[in-house]
């Protein structure tokens, strides 16, 4: 489809090699990785970036859900595939046609895995999630010894894996190592009983930088894989993979007292030359970033003045000695010496980077460098 809107992501592939290159280091040889790629690969595009990890020789992709599985395996994505989430039921017969494996935290799924699995005359695989603090998904900690040792004795399943996950670990460090100690006593008293599972998991990026105790045999990296750090102040050099661009369209000089964008939150109190991006609130560039963020124009920073609408953002190019439409606007990425972080933007309206770029919307094409 042609794109005549000037908007774009452009996503670096050679920057998510740099970052995987960053958690082989961090973890020790023969640890596997699995890379996160739910909700579109954290909006950088799912079967691309699948793809690409793909030729990097990953050992797992990890999924929310039957239908991102469902487009890596129609893009001949042969890797094994983890589904994170929950599954019906009545759905058991998509994870084994397409040969997923399947999260598992209830005796009534793995159930019904089993039964389906042995009427086609297979045995299908599944991790098994341990609520050791999280307190969404997942088999309570306390319970979880009994259930693996039910779902154990189901002879079409093989408990291929087992994890964990962590809700503070950029925040709390005693109540993460306790996740870790309680995680680590379930997995002796199974392997004391008879019960070995062969991939064990837990760590996340912020566990992979910081908590070498949690990266067992396999790891899950994901916002560290797009160059985003899980909190500020982390060593490893990571890469930026997401750039979201755009150019001005139009350019207008306001009087003073002259309002712009809806309410007139920003009110020129001088004239103001203002440039018009065709980028908004319906591309997920958030309205809580009016009058507060910036953009990257001819290496400089400019300021957004008034509500971002749906389809634009004004900005104040006053400063900028020579502006023209046409000129390319950067809202994150790197313009001469000067960069905008997903963090800085989500800082600006107190969420998460994560939240930053999973919004970038379907309307913007994403262009893989």
């Amino acid at each position: 489809m042609n794109n005549y809107r000037p908007t774009v992501a452009k996503i670096n592939l050679a920057h998510l090699g740099h970052n995987l290159k960053v958690v082989k280091r961090l973890v020790d040889a023969g640890v596997k990785i699995m890379p996160t790629v739910k909700a579109n690969a954290y909006g950088h595009g799912l079967v691309q970036i699948a793809k690409e990890l793909d030729k990097l020789n990953i050992d797992f992709l990890g999924v929310s859900s039957l239908e991102e599985a469902i487009a890596l395996r129609s893009s001949s994505i042969k890797r094994p595939i983890l589904v994170l989430g929950e599954v019906f039921k009545k759905d058991v017969g998509v994870v084994l046609k397409y040969k997923l494996d399947q999260t598992v935290f209830s005796y009534s799924l793995a159930k019904a895995l089993n039964n389906q699995a042995k009427k086609i005359g297979i045995i299908t695989k599944i991790h098994i999630k341990v609520d050791t603090g999280m307190g969404r998904l997942g088999v309570m900690h306390k319970e979880a010894f009994e259930l693996v040792k039910k779902i154990a004795s189901l002879k079409n399943i093989k408990i291929e894996g087992i994890f964990t996950h962590f809700p503070k670990a950029e925040t709390d460090k005693a109540f993460t190592n306790k996740q870790i100690k309680a995680f680590k006593g379930l997995i002796k008293k199974l392997s004391e009983n008879g019960i070995y599972i062969p991939i064990i998991h837990s760590a996340n990026s912020m566990g992979i930088i910081d908590y070498k105790n949690s990266h067992f045999n396999l790891v899950r990296p994901g916002l560290m894989l797009y160059g985003i750090y899980p909190k500020r102040g982390l060593r490893p050099v990571l890469k930026p993979v997401m750039s979201l661009v755009t150019k001005i369209i139009f350019i207008k000089n306001l009087p003073s007292g002259h309002g712009v964008s809806y309410g007139h939150s920003f009110i020129a109190s001088k004239n103001t030359k203002t440039a018009i991006l065709p980028i908004g609130y319906g591309d997920g560039y958030f309205r809580g970033f009016s009058d507060k963020a910036q953009v990257l124009i001819r290496g400089k920073r400019c300021k957004i003045i008034g509500k971002i609408c749906m389809d634009y953002t004004m900005v104040d190019v006053s400063s900028l000695k020579k502006v023209s439409c046409g000129d390319e606007a950067v809202l994150i990425g790197t313009q001469g010496r000067e960069k905008i972080l997903a963090s800085d933007l989500a800082k600006l309206v107190g969420t998460i980077a994560y939240e930053v770029t999973c919004s970038v919307g379907a309307r913007i094409p994403r262009y893989f460098i």
